[in-house]
């Protein structure tokens, strides 16, 4: 019998070695990168494409083409390309962010040669149906209007809005966009963003030479293009600090607090990201303990550095009872004073090292993580030394330096707060 009431001993992590992507071509000079590694017959093909939202000339175009490649081809309708996936286990996601877009696939090996032209004929030959548009904008504009009466929706989209200012990445979709948007703007963008743009193939899962040989007769014989660039943006963050968006009927209050920051080619983004966990990382955060487990304002508390091509973030969300809009952020400025005014504990700063650490590890088990943790270097030009420094930074970190970070970049007067709710 185990005896629960010992605890395990722990060891302490020394290093972290990371399987390496390793780079080919295709005829055509589309790189690929392979991270050939786990137990199972699997493999993921995923398409990497700066496609994304930045690049758009109308909004929602970039989301709705990535949406619908897989909703009709010059060769098969949504529905045989639904069934023909399904008949042979594969599975295809499609996603588009603020700067990218990415097509990938999941098969099984000895099914890849029956699903991978019909990955290769969604690329390139798209033809995006008038009727599944219609359903799409339908579906969508339903899905909006609905969001559109939560307050942490309101507030997430406004928020972005406030921090970026007018660009791509501030912009808050409409309701008319989705009646603005016709058939030749997604037609034009694919065009110009899968048809004549460069994309990267990463491979990973079990990969045998087939699986090269197999790419390149598909996607290796197209005319050799341009990678396309992303359109600069300069975010401006709103001068005002503090916003509220009445919403009468609100039982709670949506709350944001943050500031424009920067992403993770920045010499103190380790640094954010540790001093972050501390405040609202992870649940045993202060924030948590503070205002969910100790005040009892909220279900859950968190914040997040968020790092994007062009620019990054910092935020604290969070929904609360109306009654205790004010209470909680009382409280939300009280734990970001402590950051500024006093160490952190030997302890509490060992307890988040080691949460890190193990996260880390967590998030790097396995083909597809391993895959995940390459693209988080790739988007950015850096080298595997980032995860490198990282492991050093947490492990090196100091309470002095954390009250140094926060006390630079943590002051309240830099803070932007926006409520959503009923005053």
């Amino acid at each position: 019998m185990i005896n629960r009431s010992i605890v395990p001993p722990s060891k302490e992590i020394e290093q972290i070695k990371l399987i390496e992507a390793a780079k080919s071509e295709l005829s055509n000079g589309i790189p690929v990168y392979t991270i050939n590694t786990g137990s199972q017959q699997l493999i993921k093909i995923e398409i990497l494409l700066n496609a994304g939202s930045v690049n758009e000339h109308k909004a929602i175009t970039a989301r709705a083409t990535n949406s619908l490649l897989k909703e009709g081809t010059k060769n098969h309708s949504s529905s045989q390309i639904a069934e023909q996936f399904d008949f042979y286990g594969a599975f295809l996601e499609t996603d588009c962010s603020k700067d990218s877009a990415c097509i990938a696939l999941y098969s099984l090996n000895k099914h890849l040669s029956n699903v991978l032209p019909l990955l290769s004929e969604i690329m390139y030959e798209a033809v995006f149906p008038q009727n599944e548009l219609e359903v799409y904008l339908q579906n969508s504009h339903q899905h909006f209007l609905v969001n559109n009466q939560k307050v942490d929706v309101i507030a997430r989209n406004h928020f972005a809005e406030i921090i970026f200012g007018e660009n791509k990445y501030g912009y808050r979709t409409k309701e008319e966009d989705y009646t603005n948007l016709k058939q030749d703007d997604i037609k034009a963008f694919h065009t110009s963003y899968y048809l004549n743009n460069s994309p990267t193939i990463i491979l990973s899962g079990r990969i045998d030479d087939t699986v090269h040989t197999q790419l390149d007769s598909l996607f290796g014989k197209s005319a050799k293009t341009k990678k396309q660039q992303h359109a600069g943006i300069q975010p401006v963050s709103s001068l005002q600090q503090k916003h509220h968006i009445e919403k009468a009927d609100a039982v709670q209050t949506a709350i944001r607090i943050g500031r424009l920051l920067f992403n993770k080619t920045h010499p103190d983004y380790f640094g954010m990201l540790i001093l972050n966990s501390l405040l609202g990382g992870y649940f045993g955060s202060r924030l948590m303990s503070n205002i969910r487990e100790d005040k009892g304002y909220t279900y859950g508390i968190g914040s997040g550095v968020v790092s994007m091509k062009q620019t990054g973030y910092f935020v604290i969300s969070t929904e609360v009872g109306v009654d205790v809009t004010n209470d909680a952020l009382k409280e939300i400025y009280f734990e970001i004073k402590r950051l500024r005014e006093e160490l952190v504990s030997e302890d509490e700063l060992s307890l988040v090292k080691n949460y890190l650490l193990g996260t880390f590890i967590r998030s790097a088990d396995g083909p597809f993580e391993l895959a995940n943790k390459f693209k988080g270097i790739y988007e950015y030009g850096l080298g595997y030394d980032y995860y490198t420094r990282y492991i050093e930074s947490i492990k090196s970190i100091t309470s002095k330096r954390l009250k140094e970070l926060a006390n630079t970049y943590l002051q309240e007067k830099d803070l932007i707060e926006l409520t959503v709710g009923k005053k």
